[in-house]
């Protein structure tokens, strides 16, 4: 399915030790001070907007999570290409492994998003149903839907390659190996899923079979795009099955 198209390593080897100590100290910290962070200027502004909803339903409000999580990813951002173009002086697109694989190989990679993603839907509907869990509850409206479902198709899966197959990947290859790096970044990738499915077990075992074929076109084309695309195809496919299963977000699971 993928071609070996990138053979050419960056430059110079970015992601030292400290650089990446650096980077997960500076996520867990501002995950802490931007979800409490948000949440306060919510209670601040609540009474002066009139807004009904207490602070403690906010955290089950799909809005209020996207934009948490808009504004958690910006500084993550903003890191990674201070590390990449000032420190390292690396064009910031070179430096991430960020090489476009060519209009037809993409349109390969898309379609494999999309036989992913029904693959996973089928297998799904022969395992074991858990009860509610966390991430399906945020779809309480239709508005809820649509902004989940656009942040699924552009914001999140950029941000997601960048961290686990641009910054994480690079830096597990480097220091230990690809088959490392390849395996550990999809167990990441799923542990930091854990939160959304909570108690849907066999749900959060599907989204490591997706980080493997993220991790694993990584490392075959040397590339974070193929995993953009595969990301985004799949995410976009999940979302049409759910835009056409519930009369376009009307009849939501989690209403």
């Amino acid at each position: 399915m993928f071609e070996r198209v990138f053979a050419e390593p960056a430059p110079r080897e970015i992601w030292r030790g400290r650089d990446l100590l650096t980077f997960v100290v500076l996520a867990v910290v501002w995950l802490i001070v931007s979800q409490f962070g948000c949440l306060a200027v919510y209670a601040v502004l609540k009474p002066i907007a009139g807004w009904q909803s207490s602070v403690y339903d906010m955290a089950q409000n799909a809005i209020f999570a996207v934009v948490t999580q808009v504004i958690y990813y910006g500084p993550l951002f903003l890191y990674v290409y201070i590390l990449v173009a000032l420190q390292y002086r690396l064009p910031f697109w070179e430096g991430i492994r960020w090489r476009w694989p060519g209009g037809r190989q993409a349109g390969r990679i898309f379609v494999a998003g999309i036989v992913l993603a029904i693959g996973l839907v089928i297998v799904e509907a022969w395992l074991p149903q858990n009860k509610a869990f966390p991430l399906e509850k945020l779809f309480a409206s239709p508005a809820a839907a649509y902004t989940l479902a656009v942040f699924s198709v552009t914001v999140a899966p950029f941000m997601e390659e960048i961290i686990f197959r641009g910054v994480f990947f690079a830096f597990f290859e480097r220091m230990v190996g690809i088959r490392f790096a390849l395996v550990s970044t999809a167990l990441l990738f799923a542990l930091i899923h854990a939160p959304e499915y909570w108690g849907a077990w066999s749900g959060l075992a599907l989204i490591l079979v997706v980080g493997l074929a993220c991790s694993t076109a990584r490392a075959i084309t040397k590339s974070v795009v193929p995993g953009v695309i595969l990301h985004v195809a799949y995410n976009g496919t999940l979302m049409g099955l759910l835009f056409i299963g519930s009369h376009h977000f009307r009849t939501l699971p989690g209403r």
